[in-house]
């Protein structure tokens, strides 16, 4: 089953898997990980304690970010006893670059685990913790030559609004659906 877990050492074995698989599939961004910033990502128990810090105090309104960032609650997409999947992050409020390209939800599943289902399934409970978080509504952007994003978006009820810079956007009401509608 796949669920939002906020980071946690005690995935650090199958993490340090996953981030040898984004590595090797050339994928060293890893969309939504929050660990771009880092100098090198360290996949032992030390180096995972510090990622997990890292993340978890970039959700807190109190800590001091670096100009150009906002805040975000970093999850981890896992199967909720063991294995960590891959990363899901919520951007609290936007920047004038996320409102063009990058967008309030983030998210990539590790290589092994894809077609699976846990994209779309991460999704949809990211955009429930969107709306606890008092988002109204989220903005997606996806690259225009990814059409298995884009499908998990849409089917997330994303909204097509335009591309932009070769990115598509789209808009997910966070409002739960009621009478077959998409909440406003």
């Amino acid at each position: 089953m796949t669920e939002l877990s906020d980071p946690d050492v005690r995935f650090r074995d199958s993490w340090a898997a996953a981030v040898a698989e984004f590595h090797a599939a050339g994928e060293e961004h890893m969309h939504g990980s929050g660990l771009w910033d880092l100098e090198r990502v360290d996949v032992t128990e030390a180096g995972c304690r510090a990622a997990v810090a890292h993340l978890l105090a970039q959700r807190d309104p109190a800590t001091a970010l670096p100009a150009g960032r906002v805040h975000c609650t970093y999850l981890w997409i896992t199967d909720g006893a063991e294995e960590f999947l891959g990363y899901l992050a919520i951007r609290h409020t936007l920047t004038p670059w996320l409102l063009e390209e990058g967008g309030h939800i983030g998210y990539a599943v590790r290589p092994s685990r894809r077609r699976e289902g846990h994209a779309s399934r991460a999704l949809a409970l990211g955009v429930q913790r969107a709306a606890v978080l008092g988002l109204d509504r989220v903005l997606l952007t996806v690259d225009e030559h990814n059409p298995g994003s884009r499908r998990v978006i849409e089917a997330a009820g994303g909204a097509y609004e335009d591309s932009r810079r070769g990115k598509r956007r789209y808009w997910v009401d966070t409002a739960p659906a009621t009478d077959g509608q998409r909440g406003t």
